[in-house]
């Protein structure tokens, strides 16, 4: 291990530079304007995996944007790990909050500012690097290993269960490595075991077939920007609870050593709170912040739309009222039984003098994973070896459902293995990664590789 490690210190330099020309593409999957520079970002990843040693690549097209894949058999004895990341970014609006050109990456105080930076180009990238320091200096990898990279994550990955599905003998592997996600803390390296799953629903009401005025109708003729209120709001009661019958049927709760972990962590409810802005928080009763975030669903209102909301004053009763409600969800809900009870309980409470129209937007499955699984066993030492510090294990309080797919599908345990921060302004304006994180992560990325071959053959 020590001429693989001397060679990614001594390849620092044009790592950068690398990231750097992968960062200048604006890979931004939800425009559709930018057909030619996904295009683009799919052949430099698929040119980064020929320099990382991999004997076979290939950019498979979709009915969206490509997805490439890779991969080096080294023996058919040897374990495999599939990487997995995402080459497509968010878009940058409001574009003026830039400190920098979002496409023009900026290196200042040891982090690289770009769109992509953490989310997910560096992050992925870090993979290549470990891959091609092993072949470079061993002429061999001691994994087999392959490569999913995707260019529709920030779109809902519409088209990769299908290819996942179509792919099996191809993605077969004993592990599936992801990093897409942050350290708990700066200087606290952190494996993400957990992450919540979604039900996203949107509701409708509607009134009268048009906007009235409400002088010469409010009263007789129900408001369905009030009905709408009245059946948003007795969602949760005075405790945070969701009233929903049946909601937390199959909630799991947490292990005793999983709420020692989190309550070992640093973690300062007063920054917590100085740091979003708010007088106080608030959150379901008899739960820690943590414990909120990780272990618990909720139920959030994510928009309000209905009536006029323009300058000055318009007396209208609007006709409709909509509203965009999220569940996040915990081992072992079902979010398609969730959003049949969402929808139950909505036309139970509705009113005779209103139409509701109820649609399921997109859902997504929770994960865990154990802490006792020799993955995970492994990916610690191997982050402790390249960090210098034992990292801590921490769930995400969002969805990544992909996760869940690829356990069911390749039937195989999924690693979070993420080198991002908190404050890096994921999917904000001036996103960022910390450079010593960065190449941290290469070096972390090469010890799990070694030790998951020596672990599984051992």
């Amino acid at each position: 291990m020590k001429e693989v490690i001397e060679y990614i210190e001594s390849n620092s330099e044009r790592y950068i530079s690398e990231l750097k020309e992968f960062l200048r593409i604006p890979s931004i999957s939800t425009d559709t304007e930018k057909a030619a520079e996904m295009q683009e970002a799919a052949e430099f990843v698929s040119s980064q995996l020929t320099l990382a040693g991999m004997s076979a690549v290939d950019i498979f097209s979709t009915n969206g944007h490509p997805i490439v894949w890779g991969e080096r058999i080294e023996d058919p004895d040897l374990p495999t790990v599939l990487v997995y990341g995402h080459y497509d970014v968010q878009p940058v609006d409001p574009v003026e909050l830039w400190e920098f050109n979002p496409f023009e990456p900026t290196i200042r105080e040891g982090q690289i500012y770009a769109r992509g930076a953490t989310d997910d180009k560096g992050q992925m990238m870090i993979h290549f690097k470990s891959a091609e320091a092993f072949i470079e200096r061993n002429g061999r990898l001691p994994v087999n290993l392959k490569f999913l990279i995707e260019g529709e994550e920030e779109i809902g990955s519409v088209h990769l269960e299908d290819f996942i599905r179509g792919h099996v003998d191809l993605l077969k592997t004993d592990a599936v490595l992801i990093s897409d996600t942050a350290f708990f803390a700066r200087g606290v390296p952190s494996i993400c075991y957990g992450l919540r799953g979604l039900a996203y629903m949107e509701i409708t009401v509607t009134g009268p077939k048009g906007d009235l005025h409400s002088g010469s109708f409010g009263g007789p003729v129900a408001n369905p920007a009030f009905v709408l209120s009245q059946i948003v709001a007795p969602m949760k009661d005075e405790d945070e609870r969701v009233t929903i019958p049946r909601f937390y049927d199959d909630v799991v709760s947490l292990t005793q050593r999983e709420s020692d972990e989190w309550a070992a962590l640093p973690f300062d409810e007063e920054e917590y709170k100085a740091e979003l802005g708010v007088g106080a928080l608030s959150g379901e009763a008899g739960y820690t912040p943590l414990e909120q975030l990780w272990a618990r669903p909720t139920l959030e209102v994510n928009g309000l739309v209905s009536g006029f909301t323009g300058e000055g004053a318009k007396t209208v009763l609007p006709s409709t009222a909509m509203a965009k409600i999220s569940m996040r969800l915990v081992p072992n809900q079902d979010f398609k039984k969730i959003e049949k009870l969402f929808e139950d309980y909505v036309k139970s409470v509705a009113p005779p003098s209103v139409q509701v129209e109820i649609k399921r937007m997109h859902g997504g499955k929770p994960w865990v994973a154990s802490l006792d699984h020799p993955v995970l066993v492994t990916a610690a030492k191997a982050i402790e070896a390249g960090f210098g510090k034992r990292p801590v294990f921490q769930r995400e309080g969002g969805s990544i459902p992909i996760v869940a797919t690829f356990t069911e599908l390749l039937e195989a345990p999924c690693l979070l293995m993420g080198i991002g921060l908190p404050d890096e302004n994921a999917h904000a304006p001036n996103e960022r990664l910390d450079l010593d994180n960065f190449f941290g992560g290469i070096r972390s990325s090469a010890f799990f590789l070694d030790q998951f071959s020596a672990a599984t053959h051992s």
